[in-house]
């Protein structure tokens, strides 16, 4: 266990074996090399001198021998509890607004005090803002339920709303997923080689709310391994043109309701109600995704020495406090990434589980957020690049 992950209580159940990249949430069309059933078959490491050296156990149980441990009831999605996070998203997001518009209306408080009020309002707003876009990332992922149409009407309708086009972004969160750790082909926040280092910088904090949406129209990293959100031709959308198409004039058909809002009501209405909270989002997005892979000896790997299960080991469970429960448990990313179908409101069951049957794998943080947040980007901004033979990286 890597700092702090105490062991929960929890059931022994099993499920059934598994042995292809469907049966822990991925498509069948996974990256080349190894099957996640098939544990470290193919590591080019045989005398064990590179991994032997990580804070993590050489010899890793398969992603079969993790699910049988589980609950089987951890797996499963019942539609109606699903709707119910998904509606509760929409009256929260729906009823700050209306709040907002009759506190500002009803002359209940000074002025003064409704300006002390409205940074609290963004940042509540903000927050329901980005547990609508964890509800679309579960739509992605399946585990909102077993209907692929579900999905993707859930996925569109949540993701449209704060400009994300949905399923441009699920295939290429699914690519992050199958490669999660592997420097080579990990999709965001990976290291760079340096062969690859064009010299550029980041903004601090990789801009926060404009770096996401920086992140949505140009990609990350070298040119070759960029992702165009926005633009149906990219090569990882090849096979799903017609359905990224659609999500792309799904954002443009909102930006202008938007547009009609700001027309109608003015700019300053859509900046307080809309542009703000949409920020803050994004910063959450920016915030949680970098952390969820990026801290202290935490190995990113090169593809000769990447494994499936390895790979998904090398992310951090944290706990975002007041917001924790509000975002769905989405800093509770162990076991989402070993299985991408266990739900948010299963999360906690099953890490409390993961945690007491396999302690030696853990990987937890206690440190406050915005302070790990800087803390580690300071040490991407300082370490980020690597060398071009690096078998291994982990930042120190």
């Amino acid at each position: 266990m890597v700092e702090g992950g105490n062991p929960g209580p929890g059931g022994d159940k099993e499920e059934g074996t598994a042995s292809t990249y469907d049966a822990v949430g991925l498509s069948s069309d996974g990256p080349a090399g190894v099957n996640p059933a098939e544990g470290e078959t193919g590591i080019n490491d045989p005398d064990g001198d590179i991994l032997g050296k990580l804070p993590i156990p050489r010899k890793l149980p398969t992603i079969v021998d993790i699910k049988r441990a589980l609950p089987q009831h951890v797996f499963q999605a019942p539609v109606s509890t699903s709707m119910y996070y998904a509606v509760k998203d929409l009256v929260q997001v729906a009823g700050m607004f209306l709040l907002a518009e009759w506190v500002w209306s009803s002359s209940l408080l000074p002025t003064w005090a409704l300006w002390l009020l409205l940074p609290v309002y963004w940042l509540i707003q903000g927050t329901f803002f980005t547990a609508m876009f964890v509800m679309g990332h579960d739509a992605g992922h399946s585990s909102f339920s077993s209907s692929d149409l579900l999905n993707d009407i859930v996925g569109t309708v949540f993701h449209t709303f704060l400009l994300c086009p949905y399923y441009c972004w699920k295939l290429s969160h699914r690519q992050h997923h199958k490669n999660t750790g592997n420097m080579d082909k990990d999709e965001v926040y990976y290291p760079i080689r340096k062969k690859d280092d064009d010299g550029s910088k980041t903004l601090p904090g990789f801009g926060m709310g404009i770096g996401w949406y920086a992140y949505l129209v140009r990609g990350y990293g070298p040119g070759s391994r960029r992702v165009h959100h926005f633009n149906a031709n990219h090569p990882m959308f090849a096979q799903h043109f017609l359905a990224c198409a659609v999500s792309i004039a799904c954002v443009a058909g909102w930006a202008g309701v938007l547009y009609q809002y700001a027309a109608t009501f003015g700019f300053w209405k859509l900046f307080v109600h809309y542009v703000v909270p949409d920020f803050i989002f994004g910063s959450y997005t920016v915030i949680i995704t970098f952390l969820h892979h990026t801290e202290d000896d935490v190995p990113w790997y090169d593809n000769s020495l990447w494994e499936y299960v390895r790979g998904q080991l090398s992310s951090v469970d944290r706990h975002y406090g007041w917001c924790h429960d509000i975002i769905h448990n989405i800093g509770t990313h162990q076991i989402h990434h070993l299985f991408t179908k266990v739900p948010h409101y299963h999360l906690e069951e099953a890490t409390r589980v993961f945690r007491e049957k396999f302690p030696e794998l853990v990987q937890t943080r206690e440190e406050r957020i915005l302070p790990a947040f800087w803390r580690m980007f300071a040490k991407y901004a300082a370490q980020g690049t690597v060398p071009d033979g690096a078998k291994v990286h982990v930042y120190k």
